[in-house]
């Protein structure tokens, strides 16, 4: 009788636990594969940000039509540590949309982000922290690329602000159980890390393990303050909207080399982040969107966000300059090209 008992308490616990959890896809790199525009993707349609409204009257329509970027995995970025970032190790240091092999056992032909960093050789500590082109926002309407090529807003996503989510976001976000990273290993003994951020600018990194290990595996980490019983737990009363708006969003993802580690190159793929949770507010269907008549929180994040696009804007205007100023192939002194054949 004891032991069924036991069994049915276990049975119990287990199952309370994963009624009251929601799982939900933080970002599944499958999902934001360039696809856009269709001779030459570079960009992702879903996840793309317009940074030309920034670059000033100067540009044609041509030029602003070019500042564009997205979530793309070849847009991501790789930041060293200060020590670490001479001319070399910050060139070596990228990451590239790849593809898994269409007959592999797993993920057969699906797109993963593909992680370059070149850590220096010397016997020191170092870093590198993998990012999005762009602090990702929680709040933002849904877009779509009109046949102009420009990006709009659909009539019935006005004020919903769900352009990210489960694209580097998840709302409603209580206590975190839970998260998993679908990361494949080739054996190189450096740290990993998801770096979180919530609704407050709170930024949490969360180590799942180091990357030891040979061929894909699922990284769980256990949120060890998580509390099952629900007589244990503090019980409150929240105001709802606009304060009961809690969130997650991806900032990156690091990667740590001890001084006894081995410097040089390091490659991992990351394929998807999940989440386990508990709801904050357990139903959002609500009689009156409360969003909708007061949109206090798609107010709050657009100061940020403009600031943002300033800010990544002047940054995407730079490297475009850039890019026009670069040397090609078949390019003489005297000019293009076309200039140089004529002498």
């Amino acid at each position: 009788m004891k032991r069924v008992l036991i069994v049915v308490s276990i049975l119990l616990l287990v199952f309370s636990a994963s009624v009251f959890a929601e799982e939900s896809v933080l970002i599944d790199f499958s999902q934001v594969v360039a696809d856009y525009p269709a001779d030459d993707p570079v960009d992702n349609s879903r996840t793309m940000m317009d940074f030309g409204v920034v670059a000033g009257s100067s540009y044609t329509e041509e030029d602003k039509a070019k500042m564009l970027t997205s979530l793309a995995p070849g847009k991501w970025e790789v930041e060293l540590a200060s020590s670490s970032s001479t001319v070399t190790n910050q060139r070596l240091s990228m990451t590239k949309e790849a593809y898994v092999k269409d007959d592999a056992n797993k993920y057969a032909g699906e797109g993963i982000l593909a992680v370059r960093v070149h850590f220096p050789e010397e016997p020191f500590n170092s870093w590198a922290l993998v990012e999005p082109p762009f602090e990702i926002p929680a709040y933002m309407d849904m877009t779509e690329i009109n046949d102009e090529g420009e990006l709009v807003t659909p009539q019935d996503e006005v004020g919903e602000g769900r352009k990210f989510d489960s694209f580097g976001v998840v709302k409603n976000v209580g206590v975190i159980k839970s998260m998993s990273v679908t990361v494949y290993g080739l054996n190189f003994p450096h740290g990993f890390s998801v770096v979180l951020q919530d609704q407050n600018n709170r930024e949490q990194q969360v180590f799942m393990r180091h990357l030891n290990f040979d061929g894909w595996r699922t990284l769980t980490w256990n949120n060890p303050n998580y509390i099952t019983e629900v007589r244990n737990r503090e019980l409150k009363r929240y105001p709802l909207y606009p304060t009961s708006a809690p969130f997650v969003k991806l900032n990156g993802f690091m990667f740590n080399k001890d001084a006894t580690q081995i410097g040089g190159d390091f490659i991992t793929y990351i394929k998807e982040v999940n989440l386990t949770y508990d709801k904050a507010v357990l139903s959002l269907e609500r009689d009156i969107d409360d969003e909708q008549v007061w949109g206090i929180l798609q107010e709050r994040e657009q100061a940020r966000r403009n600031a943002e696009l300033k800010r990544l804007g002047d940054l995407q205007v730079l490297r475009y300059l850039e890019r026009q100023k670069m040397h090609t192939e078949g390019q003489g002194a005297g000019g293009t090209a076309e200039e140089g054949g004529e002498e």
